[in-house]
């Protein structure tokens, strides 16, 4: 027993148990921070994978936004064939109107025909600017491609025949 006794008072087994202790105090520590990187690894991982999901989502959008802005260019494109017709259909407007201001203009055809494509063309134009009241009305009520009635065209007062029959 007495060796025990000199074992515990010898400075020497209370160094090795001070070192002990801090052996497995730093044992622990390290077992702890071997368990956070793992978790923090695993994080990351996740967090890789998630992004690299997103990735190819965004890059499939952006190739189907492509293909989207394909479309709408080819469709700009033919919209201004459509464009075309719509001129040509002005054309014919302008022209409907023309010959109606011929009509009740007959003497010296020439040049009551220039007088009267030039009223028709600035009545157009100003229709078409939203100054006039039958346009407006005309766009609110029919849809482009929608065809009116004569008699309800002939119904409604419109301006070139009130401002001709001023000028005469």
């Amino acid at each position: 027993m007495e060796t025990v006794k000199t074992i515990l008072t010898h400075p020497f087994f209370w160094g090795f148990l001070l070192g002990f202790l801090f052996c497995i105090l730093s044992l622990v520590s390290h077992l702890r921070t071997r368990g956070e990187l793992k978790r923090l690894k695993g994080h990351l991982s996740d967090k890789l994978e998630i992004e690299a999901e997103k990735m190819s989502e965004m890059k499939d959008k952006i190739e189907s936004l492509k293909g989207e802005n394909e479309n709408l260019r080819m469709k700009i494109n033919s919209g201004r064939v459509q464009d075309d017709y719509q001129s040509l259909e002005r054309e014919l407007e302008i022209f409907a109107r023309a010959e109606k201001g011929m009509v009740v203009n007959a003497p010296g055809f020439a040049q009551a025909w220039e007088k009267a494509k030039e009223t028709a063309l600035g009545e157009l134009e100003a229709e078409e600017s939203g100054k006039s009241l039958p346009r407006r009305i005309f766009k609110k009520f029919f849809t482009k491609g929608a065809s009116v009635d004569a008699e309800v065209i002939e119904a409604l007062p419109s301006e070139s025949t009130t401002s001709m029959g001023k000028e005469s």
